[in-house]
């Protein structure tokens, strides 16, 4: 049975970021999507207001798509921290977990992070100050219409990463792989070692080239990353 990859986006992103890569012959797994609601397809439901409501919608997508095969779970920056709390509600609710959590882009839970604050700026500010912060920029941040359709996902997301605490807990009984950007501004290094302290099963870090959106200018690279941290570590070849 082929290993699925479980994909959550970004602050901001839907499952399509994702869904160009569905059903690709040259990956080593399969890429599944997962969804939340205020984006794509699911526009018109109101977005997730809490890590632990984002958490429950996607650990129920990544049930039923798992539907007991292997599977493992990919997120980047705010979608590592979707990624961490979905994995421990997947294990604490005794499904079966995933045989490894990779989280890019992102410091350990608990850490100090730059907050956005986005309820105090306009949209003009707002978009400054996250390009800013994350060293990226988009053409549809600056389409009034777009922005208009785009932003405030985005700013729900963000205010959920500003106000994310973790939980106490067990450690996750599962390795855990961080993807790094080797020109990102926003992750240091120090702060994406700290999360093997949430793992029982050792955590390891992984250079890329490139700033904290690295992946966005060269996918390719991103999925043939993730096929030898995922060969490492199940003896999987792929």
């Amino acid at each position: 049975m082929p290993l699925s990859l479980m994909c959550l986006p970004y602050a901001g992103a839907g499952a399509a970021l994702f869904r160009p890569w569905q059903g690709d012959a040259g990956l080593p797994f399969e890429v599944v999507p997962v969804q939340l609601p205020g984006r794509d397809e699911w526009f018109v439901e109101d977005p997730c207001t809490s890590m632990v409501d984002a958490a429950r919608v996607c650990a129920d997508q990544i049930r039923e798509a798992a539907g007991g095969g292997p599977y493992a779970v990919f997120g980047h920056s705010f979608g590592a921290l979707l990624g961490y709390e979905t994995v421990r509600l997947l294990v604490a609710e005794g499904g079966p977990p995933p045989v490894h959590l990779v989280v890019s882009g992102a410091a350990a839970p608990g850490l100090p992070r730059p907050r956005m604050n986005g309820a105090r700026l306009d949209d003009e500010a707002f978009v400054a100050r996250l390009r800013d912060l994350v060293g990226y920029d988009h053409g549809a941040w600056h389409d009034p219409e777009l922005r208009e359709l785009l932003l405030p996902a985005l700013r729900t997301d963000l205010e959920i990463q500003d106000r994310y605490v973790p939980a106490p807990g067990p450690a996750l009984p599962l390795p855990v792989t961080v993807l790094c950007g080797t020109e990102d501004t926003l992750v240091g290094h120090d702060d994406a070692a700290q999360w093997e302290r949430f793992t029982m099963a050792g955590a390891s870090a992984v250079d890329v080239p490139g700033p904290h959106m690295y992946f966005t200018e060269n996918w390719p690279l991103l999925w043939k990353t993730l096929g030898a941290v995922l060969e490492m570590s199940t003896g999987r070849e792929f």
